[in-house]
């Protein structure tokens, strides 16, 4: 790796978490040189601007989340349950290495809708990835008969993402995480009622 593409890394992994906990209007570039000990001359050497660094910021956060996923879910063999390990991970965010300042793809999306479109994009692209990620495990199930062949994929999908979502943004809106420990056997539920 060039010297140029480990500051930039750098860059990313320092001003991440204050990109996901103060959003993109809330992040100075006096953040941004404290989290770094750079100098704004030397971040905006390696990036063309704060929007450049906000949307590298927002995919390194987005990649934590999916890796934390795709781990859990790994060490599972059937379908139901690697679906079943969205329940582990999103009950216990600290057993995890969960993004400081909760869940990017939701920061994200209610930050950039209609002020800004390059990280409402990244924030599409994301949860488009996570559908789609989650519609092949549920028709593997349905191909392999863990599910009933009238499940719509699709539909399943979106409901476990609005469900843990939305217990994110209750929890993070109240600053209880029992709210969204509380959803959790809904999740639950919905994926052993499939079967």
């Amino acid at each position: 790796m060039k010297k140029s593409e480990r500051t930039r890394q750098f860059i990313v992994e320092k001003t991440a978490p204050i990109f996901n906990v103060k959003g993109y209007a809330g992040t100075s570039i006096a953040d941004m040189t404290e989290a770094t000990g750079l100098t704004k001359g030397s971040i905006y050497g390696n990036f063309a601007n704060k929007d450049e660094v906000a949307l590298a910021a927002f995919e390194h956060n987005w990649q934590r989340v999916k890796t934390m996923v795709r781990v859990e879910m790994d060490k599972r063999t059937t379908s139901k349950d690697k679906l079943l390990a969205l329940v582990d991970v999103y009950q216990d965010l600290q057993s995890h290495d969960f993004p400081q300042g909760g869940c990017p793809l939701l920061n994200t999306a209610v930050e950039a809708d209609g002020t800004h479109p390059d990280l409402r994009e990244k924030a599409m692209d994301a949860f488009n990835g996570w559908l789609k990620n989650i519609v092949t495990v549920i028709e593997t199930a349905v191909a392999a008969g863990e599910f009933r062949a009238s499940v719509d994929a699709e539909q399943t999908a979106l409901t476990l993402i609005a469900l843990i979502e939305g217990g994110l943004m209750i929890s993070q809106l109240t600053g209880n995480v029992g709210h969204r420990i509380a959803v959790m056997p809904a999740v639950e539920k919905t994926i052993l009622d499939l079967t």
